[in-house]
């Protein structure tokens, strides 16, 4: 039995690639806190997170403080029964996202561990559903983005192969939403889905509204609406629209999910394994949405939700946002406008450890020995 001997620690903060905006915010940082855990048998296995610009330095002091100090000297093998003693021991701060981000970077490297030392990449070990899933857009449909790029970018993802694109909606006027989205569907056609999303910025009444007034667009889904933890909203919402309506990215417990899936409060879900506090979470709440016939497609972390995806029999898509570009040494691969899970042991992520420690913040790289 292999014990964890050394956790190192690591935070790099990643620019956006591109200016993203929606009906919220506007994303200025890309805080990735990294954990890589090696066991007494020499063995290492790397997770990480992330923040959109705030937060990071808290989740890497409940890291040093609070969480790693717990593993040390547990059997690496246990993954179950740390996480849900790491979640109680920080049950104060619980449920919430800066735990839940702190709690999916061990959880993570705890997985990519695990499947090394099993010779199996991820997305088999997990479960093998497939080894493939269609990707849709998003880096082309922010809020800001003019229509004429919106229509170009839609165009060249379906000229890749691709399955669909993102538009983010909220604009001043639900005329300029439906401007915007019938250009774009006039210029791919029917037979390339269109997805939206509201970042939370709806109240029920506007929620309601637009989803009317863009009914004839036929969206794929309209993502996030209303504020997350309305979920007596949600079913009012989900009632008023034919729209499929999408959330996740903002659930950071299985039990919030579960609630939302029991009241149809939604049709698609978008667990973020970098939200809900890892892969085991994860694996949970995607089958239970199977057991609601709901899809499973993930927000974000592309790089690593491509696995999980194909890991279940429900997942649908993944999300195309570039995100690990600068600190890998081999990208995603894509073929046909599909994602292809990695073959290799582990999690899948190549990644180019002369960049992560150049870009490496020094006040919160420590390394904890037993």
């Amino acid at each position: 039995m292999a014990r964890i001997e050394r956790v190192e620690l690591r935070m790099v903060d990643l620019p956006p690639k591109v200016l993203r905006t929606d009906a919220i915010q506007s994303f200025v940082s890309q805080e990735t806190p990294i954990v890589t855990i090696t066991d007494s048998d020499g063995a290492t296995g790397t997770g990480y997170s992330y923040t959109i610009g705030t937060g990071g330095s808290s989740v890497m002091r409940l890291l040093s403080d609070h969480l790693v100090p717990r593993l040390l000297g547990r059997d690496a093998d246990q993954i179950e029964a740390i996480w849900r003693e790491l979640e109680f021991a920080t049950h104060a701060t619980t449920i919430g996202a800066i735990t839940a981000i702190a709690l999916a970077a061990i959880d993570i490297a705890l997985w990519d561990l695990r499947a090394k030392k099993q010779n199996l990449p991820l997305w088999k070990l997990a479960g093998g559903a497939k080894d493939r899933c269609p990707l849709y857009t998003t880096e082309g449909g922010w809020l800001h983005i003019e229509k004429q790029a919106l229509v170009d970018d839609a165009l060249q993802a379906k000229a890749k192969g691709f399955k669909g694109a993102k538009v983010k909606i909220g604009r001043p006027h639900g005329s300029e939403d439906l401007d915007r989205l019938s250009a774009v569907r006039a210029a791919v056609g029917a037979g390339f889905e269109i997805m939206t999303d509201a970042n939370q910025g709806f109240t029920l009444d506007e929620a309601i509204r637009r989803s009317q007034v863009l009914r004839d667009i036929d969206l794929a889904w309209l993502e996030e609406p209303l504020p997350a933890d309305d979920i007596d909203g949600h079913v009012r919402l989900s009632a008023a629209t034919q729209t499929p309506v999408a959330v996740g990215e903002s659930l950071y417990s299985i039990r919030h999910f579960r609630e939302y899936m029991q009241k149809r409060a939604c049709s698609i879900v978008q667990v973020d394994v970098g939200r809900i506090g890892g892969i085991t979470p994860w694996l949970k709440v995607a089958h239970t949405a199977e057991s609601f016939d709901m899809p499973v497609c993930p927000h974000f972390l592309m790089e690593l939700h491509v696995s999980l995806t194909c890991a279940v029999q429900n997942g649908r898509y993944v999300e195309y946002i570039p995100q690990l570009d600068d600190l890998t040494q081999t990208q995603m691969r894509i073929e046909d406008g599909h994602a292809i899970a990695p073959s290799e042991p582990g999690i899948g992520i190549d990644w180019d450890w002369d960049a992560v420690k150049a870009r490496s913040i020094d006040e919160f790289t420590t390394e904890i020995r037993s």
